[in-house]
């Protein structure tokens, strides 16, 4: 939305008489008026954007009416105008919310240009409105179920605090949805959501990525590096899969956490932080801290208050709003019509098992939308799709825990032979992170 209506407030006729016919002539919609109490008469009256106010007027001072400008319309932009000011007024109006302050005899070009720069300013922030928007519908939290109800009503609770916050479940349940929500309706919302997934950097990187590092610290280092704590000062840190991370980091990151004061690999200086730390996993750190994997002091470091995310297999009566969401924003992206979901194709999603949760959902689903000519999504359509979802697995395992792991050995086989066995393209499309399908490959004694 361009600038283009402006009001000019001065009680020299002549000054209003001239600039609203100079501005006139840029293509600008211009009133002119002589108090302050015209100028407030007027704001009600008219979608004025820009207001040119002087300061030394009467009855109202230019100061007074900037106030009740402020108070009733604080979406103007007000730039003030004077022959005799001072240093110390233009910081009293600049305080009061005044955009800029320009000296008479008024120049033209000048105004122009501080036109111009409200303008992009006010692109800009049009632009980052429209960011937040499309970052808060793509980290929504779709759902209603009971489980996403209780969520939902948790966060609405525990943001608003500093708590640091353990976020349990299994890999593509929403952790990191609930970390993102989380920040988003906290009092550190302005500040940065720095994302860290621990079990995606190289154990010999995990220090220099959390802390950062100093020019000439080893080999490659050329210049001081940041590191994600510094990055989230003031505002929330990320760390997913915690429970990959090696006993030797455990104990460096507890010490920050307790001191909330760092020094970069190499460095010898004390960096202060104040960061609100959530941390997320899909292990149970009991059975890790049993093993002596993971640090018990960390463990209820973290654990102030816990979030568990329970599977998409446990709330199916979300898959169909989910699936809605994703059809939504499929569409929206691919400039396409939005497709439907058949009756009989949500009961086919509602029986699968789902191990890679609403990650594979949403792959799936996205998969559908692309591949079915039709505008509705039938059950064939899902069937044909659907891979080792929809074929019958041999299951001799006596127990739930190992029929689970005879399925998920199963099912990844069946992908893997899908991507011709690329286990990068595979993760993708069963919503697992690399590192993590590597450890099932391992874990399942799968050939490549």
């Amino acid at each position: 939305m361009k600038l283009r209506r402006l009001l000019i407030v001065d009680d020299e006729e002549s000054i209003g008489t001239s600039l609203k016919k100079a501005l006139s002539d840029e293509g600008y919609y211009v009133w002119a008026v002589q108090n302050g109490y015209d100028a407030l008469h007027t704001l009600e009256k008219c979608e004025i954007q820009v207001v040119f106010l002087d300061i030394w007027m009467q009855p109202l001072d230019g100061l007074e009416v900037l106030k009740k400008i402020k108070e009733k319309f604080p979406h103007i932009a007000v730039i003030m105008m004077s022959g005799h000011g001072s240093i110390e007024t233009a910081v009293t109006a600049t305080k009061l919310g005044a955009f800029d302050y320009v000296e008479k005899p008024l120049s033209l070009e000048r105004i122009l240009v501080l036109l111009n720069n409200l303008n992009q300013i006010l692109e800009l922030e049009e632009e980052n409105e429209r960011l937040r928007q499309e970052v808060d519908e793509k980290y929504a939290l779709i759902g209603e179920s009971q489980v996403v109800k209780q969520i939902k009503k948790l966060i609405q609770v525990v943001a608003p605090t500093n708590s640091w916050i353990l976020i349990t479940g299994e890999n593509g349940t929403g952790k990191e949805l609930v970390a993102r929500e989380l920040h988003h309706l906290s009092q550190r919302k302005d500040r940065a959501f720095v994302a860290v997934n621990c079990a995606a950097i190289p154990e010999g990187l995990i220090e220099t990525e959390l802390f950062g590092h100093e020019k000439g610290a080893f080999t490659g280092a050329y210049a001081r590096k940041k590191g994600k704590f510094d990055m989230a000062d003031g505002g929330t840190l990320f760390l997913d899969e915690i429970g990959d991370m090696s006993l030797h980091t455990q104990a460096k990151l507890l010490r920050i956490l307790q001191e909330q004061q760092f020094e970069r690999v190499g460095g010898n200086e004390t960096i202060q932080i104040d960061v609100r730390v959530i941390a997320a996993t899909n292990k149970d750190l009991s059975e890790e801290i049993k093993n002596n994997r993971f640090r018990e002091d960390l463990y209820y470091r973290l654990n102030v208050i816990p979030f568990h995310i329970s599977p998409l297999r446990e709330r199916k009566e979300d898959i169909l709003s989910l699936s809605e969401y994703f059809l939504a924003d499929i569409a929206k992206h691919n400039k396409a019509k939005k497709k439907s979901l058949a009756p009989r194709a949500l009961k086919k999603l509602e029986e699968y098992h789902w191990p890679g949760n609403i990650r594979e959902l949403r792959n799936l689903i996205e998969r559908f939308a692309v591949m079915t000519e039709s505008t509705e999504i039938g059950e064939r359509d899902v069937i044909l799709s659907h891979g080792a979802g929809n074929k019958e697995v041999e299951i001799s395992a006596c127990d739930l825990k190992g029929a689970r792991g005879e399925f998920e050995k199963q099912f990844i086989m069946e992908k893997l032979s899908e991507c011709e066995g690329n286990v990068s393209k595979t993760a993708k499309a069963i919503g697992l992170e690399r590192s993590h399908l590597h450890r099932k490959i391992k874990q399942h004694n799968i050939k490549l």
